[in-house]
């Protein structure tokens, strides 16, 4: 039953990340760890990620800054491999984990509705450079633990892309590159077994349905009230790992 449901999470956080271009792995990985583990949920979802990532690049390649990519993924991959250092190391703390991300996504819920509500001006010429590496190796090493390091890398590349479509395009190639060394970490740390490539072949279509559907209501509703939907379903993720 936990593994259909885990399907079922696929699927609806697919649909908000095709409205919202955001969240799809960060809203998906909370509930995902507490109905089917670490174990399953991290190589199933970083997989997703990429197939949704090689989607976005296959069409809109030239789009790619390619700059802005290369700095990201050194820094990040920096961090990631800090990422995979604490995993092992608190690997008997899975409880530790859970809490850690479970602050994460509630700050993540917070500074989401501040953004919506706020009357704050951003001022991205101030924006110094160390802070911005602090950015991006933060966003490496939760992305090397939990593949959820998206929201953290928008806080950086929203203030040096505007182009939607380019951003777009950078960020899906990303996924591309990071998510393949953490698949090849996974593969070297023993993750991948004959079940788990059954139950990821078996997400996929899930995750294609989501984006369908995300794709056709993005043009029918709102989607500010989607990101505040999203907003409050990563607070509520946020507090049921707190208490897990």
């Amino acid at each position: 039953m936990n593994t259909v449901l885990f399907y079922i999470i696929i699927f609806l956080t697919n649909v908000i990340q095709g409205i919202t271009g955001f969240a799809g792995t960060i809203l998906a990985m909370p509930p995902s760890l507490i109905l089917v583990g670490y174990d399953v949920a991290k190589p199933i979802l970083n997989v997703l990620g990429i197939l949704a990532g090689v989607y976005v690049f296959v069409t809109q390649w030239k789009h790619v800054d390619w700059k802005q990519l290369k700095k990201v993924v050194t820094v990040m991959a920096i961090g990631i491999f800090g990422g995979f250092f604490l995993k092992n190391a608190l690997a008997r703390y899975d409880a530790v984990l859970y809490k850690f991300l479970g602050i994460f996504v509630i700050f993540l819920a917070i500074h989401g509705f501040y953004s919506i509500y706020g009357q704050r001006q951003r001022d991205t010429k101030e924006k110094s450079s160390w802070k911005s590496m602090l950015l991006l190796i933060g966003a490496g090493i939760v992305h090397g633990m939990f593949v959820s390091g998206g929201p953290l890398l928008i806080g950086y590349l929203s203030n040096e892309i505007k182009e939607k479509t380019s951003f777009r395009a950078t960020i899906s190639t990303v996924w591309i590159i990071l998510n393949s060394m953490i698949l090849v970490q996974d593969i070297c740390a023993g993750m991948w077994n004959a079940g788990l490539v059954m139950t990821q072949c078996i997400s996929i279509p899930f995750l294609i349905a989501g984006m369908a559907a995300g794709s056709v209501l993005v043009k029918r509703m709102s989607q500010e009230i989607f990101m505040k939907l999203t907003y409050i379903l990563l607070f509520i993720s946020g507090i049921l790992l707190m208490v897990k």
